[in-house]
């Protein structure tokens, strides 16, 4: 086996399944239940054309239906108008991330101006209602899924007239007020950032602040503590004339200017009124993992990058040949509301990325543990980490040859402690030439089963945990 073992995470399934049994090697703990649900990229190709970026592949829905006595899988493709026209065309005619569609230059123009963007949503899953589960991508066309069999329904329709050209694939759900955030952006002259509310079960979203800017950043996240939605621009950005009618795919619009620095725009949630505007040394970063109000100061964690390069290193030739680097650190931002300068902090002595804590107990609250993907060594992610950041320490889950995904927390009911609960993972083993799904202790990252899959599941982004129907939501729990 050659020293890329683990690029088959980044080849073509064509592979779907319908309620495939798979036993549990193992005992999972018999309070676990519910659905794990994920999506990502599954195709690399349209007809013969490859495309060129990790983030372009078509998006296939996962679903691992939890139960003490097995586990059933189902994976679809997303029948999305991008999957439809690649997959019936044999030719790419929606443009991805990094990928140009086939048309003309004037057509790509032409559907640039339009809003004819894609509709593959391989980023992330939202559920925007009861049973009203949805798969996003960075623009604002959320594909509607039914949970039980994955297959797919109409886009989400939008009963507002709100226009925007992208969005953030992580919107931020506030448990006590019962709304939806997440900011979009509208490439014009000048440009504008948009935050906007809408009420869970709604389709109809309300503008919080739309902050004039003349030269976009890219923006896959953003932060929102209990009374402020924070606007993180890192100095990789764009000139919309550009973006419109260079004939480049979108991300290499993009340029890396470290000496416009690392902004943060705080906004008051409930009025839309900007509290504070701050600016640090450069960085760049893809998540922003939670954000808090602390002494007069709002505090935001992130994984930061020295530049944007980890995009170039995502590309899938790159990928396919030596891996990508998942080289980000654990940083807080301290963004004083009154005077002062920010302040930053390296919180773990460790690479990670695809972030994760109890988000429905602690979304926009102080938390203590956080559990990530991680990289020893050149390659691709290949172990599990936990950080306790109260006391500084961390734990760790690795095998040889296992490439392990997002880690997903599921606390157990009525919990007393932060990290009570499971970690979910969807793992590649190399040698295996398959995936399984890996249940740990959250606590002490010790193996409690595991769930073989009979194919590879290529690598992708991000899931959920939802409980059974009937079953009670998990509730926040105190700050240790």
């Amino acid at each position: 086996m050659d020293a890329c073992r683990f690029r088959v995470g980044f080849e073509t399934q064509t592979g779907e399944t319908a309620g495939q049994a798979l036993p549990w090697i193992g005992t999972p703990p018999a309070w676990l239940s519910g659905d794990l649900l994920r999506t990502g990229p599954a195709k690399f190709e349209a007809g013969a054309e490859p495309y060129r970026h990790w983030f372009d592949g078509l998006a296939m829905l996962h679903r691992f239906a939890l139960s003490p006595r097995d586990v059933r899988y189902t994976n679809r493709f997303l029948r999305s108008d991008a999957y439809a026209a690649a997959t019936d065309q044999h030719r790419a005619r929606r443009s991805e991330f990094a990928t140009n569609s086939d048309a003309s230059y004037l057509n790509r123009v032409r559907s640039a101006f339009a809003g004819h963007t894609t509709d593959n949503a391989n980023v992330n899953l939202a559920d925007y209602g009861d049973d009203e589960f949805v798969a996003l991508t960075e623009v604002p066309k959320p594909i509607r899924f039914d949970r039980q069999t994955l297959a797919t329904q109409q886009a989400f329709a939008w009963q507002d007239d709100l226009k925007s050209h992208v969005t953030t694939a992580h919107p931020h759900y506030d448990f006590r007020r019962r709304l939806i955030y997440n900011c979009d952006i509208l490439f014009h002259q000048p440009s504008l950032y948009r935050f906007t509310r809408m009420a869970f079960g709604s389709a109809e979203r309300q503008v919080v602040a739309d902050i004039p800017v003349q030269q976009p950043a890219y923006m896959h996240s953003f932060g929102m503590s209990e009374n402020h939605l924070v606007l993180v621009e890192f100095p990789f950005i764009t000139n919309p004339i550009r973006l419109l009618l260079s004939g480049r795919p979108f991300i290499e619009t993009y340029r890396w200017r470290p000496e416009r620095g690392l902004s943060f725009t705080v906004v008051a949630k409930d009025t839309g009124a900007i509290v504070k505007n701050a600016a640090t040394d450069a960085c760049f970063g893809f998540h922003i993992i939670n954000s808090f109000e602390r002494d007069d100061a709002v505090v935001i964690d992130l994984i930061a990058y020295e530049d944007a390069a980890i995009v170039n290193s995502f590309y899938l030739d790159r990928l396919r040949a030596g891996g990508g680097p998942a080289t980000g650190t654990l940083t807080r931002f301290t963004i004083p509301l009154g005077q002062g300068s920010v302040e930053r902090e390296i919180l773990a002595d460790a690479t990670l990325e695809l972030p994760a804590f109890d988000y429905r107990g602690l979304a926009g609250q102080p938390y203590r543990y956080l559990w990530s993907a991680g990289q020893v060594a050149d390659g691709f992610m290949n172990r599990l980490q936990k950080f306790d950041l109260c006391a500084g320490t961390a734990r760790f889950w690795s095998q040889p040859g296992c490439y392990p995904g997002e880690p997903i927390f599921v606390p157990v009911p009525n919990a007393e402690a932060q990290d009570q609960g499971v970690i979910l993972s969807i793992v590649l083993d190399a040698a295996q030439q398959r995936s399984f799904l890996l249940v740990l202790d959250a606590a002490t990252l010790s193996e409690q089963a595991r769930a073989w899959t009979s194919h590879v599941i290529p690598f992708g982004f991000h899931g959920t945990h939802r409980a059974a129907r009937g079953d009670a939501e998990p509730t926040a729990i105190a700050a240790e």
